[in-house]
């Protein structure tokens, strides 16, 4: 479980985040929505220690994270893996390689066991074959497959996912919410999902927090969320709704 205590950000005189509160659960697919600019990016990084919250604390089942030094933060790091929106794939390594790096960084493993255990997160994304690959002769989903096989090389207790559709076609998108919700549920992660994609938020949710100027407007399930009753959380799933509709009729 991961826990945000009252979090305040301000950058300048433009205060970002507003005494922010919120609980992600432990094998549940969290999902952080709102507008560019609501403060959802600021949120994540103050929960994973890139930036620092002027005011308030993030723990990680029931460790304060914000009180630690950087020393003593890097066993929780540890347990974090991150899912990045352009995947964030090394060109020059192969795929192997790519999903070996935190385990030649932060593991004591031997090579051989590195390399065992790359393979079996290849495997699980289904990519077995692909380790001789460079993220060049991947296609947008494999690289993302290869992305979350990277994240979970290091057996994670917590789980970001930068909005991880971004650029994939709906088939692709599917399968890629279906791996999330999968190994959410595989390895009991608290996993986070920063997205502006309704369909994905409608697919693999299990709760969802919306991010509205620098506060937690609104948390709820896919359930509620259908219900309304929040004029500023309904404007944006209309719009999100809207323009999804706009562009698959542009598609026809």
């Amino acid at each position: 479980m991961i826990e945000l205590h009252h979090i305040s950000k301000s950058f300048g005189e433009h205060e970002v985040l507003k005494d922010v509160g919120a609980t992600f659960e432990r094998g549940q697919v969290n999902f952080v929505i709102g507008r560019s600019g609501s403060g959802k990016s600021v949120m994540t990084k103050c929960t994973v220690g890139l930036i620092e919250p002027d005011q308030g604390h993030v723990s990680f089942d029931g460790r304060n994270f914000t009180a630690l030094s950087r020393r003593d933060r890097k066993e929780i790091r540890q347990e974090i893996g991150m899912l990045f929106q352009g995947s964030a794939l090394f060109d020059s390594m192969t795929v192997l390689e790519n999903v070996s790096f935190p385990l030649k960084m932060f593991s004591n493993m031997s090579d051989p066991e590195i390399s065992k255990r790359a393979l079996e997160c290849l495997d699980r994304v289904e990519l077995a074959d692909a380790g001789s690959r460079f993220p060049a002769e991947c296609s947008g989903g494999m690289q993302k497959r290869v992305g979350i096989a990277r994240a979970i090389a290091m057996n994670p207790k917590y789980l970001f996912c930068d909005e991880p559709n971004s650029g994939l076609d709906p088939q692709t998108a599917i399968v890629i919410d279906q791996l999330i919700m999968e190994i959410t549920r595989e390895y009991n992660m608290t996993t986070v999902v920063i997205s502006h994609d309704m369909n994905s938020v409608m697919e693999a949710s299990d709760t969802i927090h919306f991010v509205h100027e620098g506060r937690i407007l609104w948390r709820g399930d896919r359930a509620g969320l259908l219900a309304g009753g929040v004029p500023e959380l309904e404007e944006f799933v209309f719009a999100s709704e809207l323009m999804r509709r706009i562009r698959k009729a542009g598609e026809i």
